[in-house]
């Protein structure tokens, strides 16, 4: 007999949620990148011309940041686990800003997301992609092999925006879009790229993290690292943020579809000879 295997445990929710409850009380000039994320993705939402009376904000990492009169319209969405806690069909928005990427079982998830969405709901979410913060992560993992002959990740590992489209589509989304900015920000060295990532709640809150605090040495020479290779001319170090974008629609009947293969009326070499394009 068949079973299905339990996703990876990747995360630990408990060092994650002690992460953001510290971040909290660091200085909100932190989150500035949350913030702006948020705002691309509002920017996004007014482009579409549907009303959403029922909007929910997945881990209320959206609704924060919009201005008064719109923080209003959303409700705090929770999730534990894999799952989220909304009535099957309730919604007519979900939003999920900069936060997914911490999801041990992300396809479940999505499930759980569309379940929750009415019929020709939208899901709309931002995540931090496979690029995120590669400089920091090469600095770390080479200065601690260098110093102690092993290494520990410190940084987490990040989606790749390729599999986010297939994601969308094994959840039962229809209509999925996916895309990508890339975004370089800079800072006086690394270690306020590591404070401000604390102050983010990015912290590292990997299961398989060690419990042990960086050495200073390798802390150091990780610093070292990052500057001599990736170091700007005005002495400055650039950190790589990939955001990735993806939207999925609960199907619906009123809802486009793509026409089945060769079902066009006229074919592509009949209309090349005619010199003019094929006819839907």
């Amino acid at each position: 007999m068949n079973q299905t295997s339990a996703p990876p445990v990747i995360f630990d929710r408990a060092a994650l949620s002690r992460n953001r409850a510290r971040a909290q009380k660091m200085d909100s000039r932190h989150t500035f990148l949350k913030a702006e994320i948020a705002d691309r993705l509002f920017e996004r939402l007014q482009e579409v011309n549907r009303a959403f009376p029922n909007r929910a904000d997945l881990e209320g990492s959206f609704a924060c940041y919009l201005p008064p009169e719109e923080q209003g319209k959303y409700t705090p969405l929770e999730r534990v686990a894999s799952s989220v806690e909304a009535p099957q069909s309730s919604q007519d928005l979900i939003i999920a800003n900069l936060g997914i990427h911490w999801v041990n079982d992300l396809p479940g998830l999505m499930v759980q997301v569309r379940g929750a969405l009415k019929p020709d709901g939208l899901f709309m979410a931002s995540l931090f992609g496979g690029q995120t913060l590669h400089e920091l992560r090469h600095a770390l993992l080479t200065a601690e092999a260098e110093l102690t002959g092993g290494a520990n990740a410190r940084v987490i590992p990040f989606a790749d925006v390729k599999d986010l489209g297939s994601l969308l589509q094994r959840a039962g989304f229809a209509l999925p879009v996916t895309d990508v900015d890339t975004l370089t920000l800079t800072y006086a060295h690394p270690i306020n790229l590591m404070q401000e990532l604390r102050g983010m709640g990015e912290a590292n809150a990997l299961v398989s993290r060690s419990r042990k605090f960086l050495r200073r040495d390798v802390l150091l020479r990780a610093c070292e690292i990052y500057s001599e290779q990736f170091g700007l001319a005005d002495g400055r170090i650039p950190a790589t943020f990939e955001v990735m974008y993806m939207t999925g629609w609960h199907p619906h009947d009123s809802q486009q579809k793509p026409l089945k293969r060769g079902s066009g009326e006229v074919g592509l070499a009949e209309a090349l000879k005619a010199g003019k394009p094929p006819q839907k």
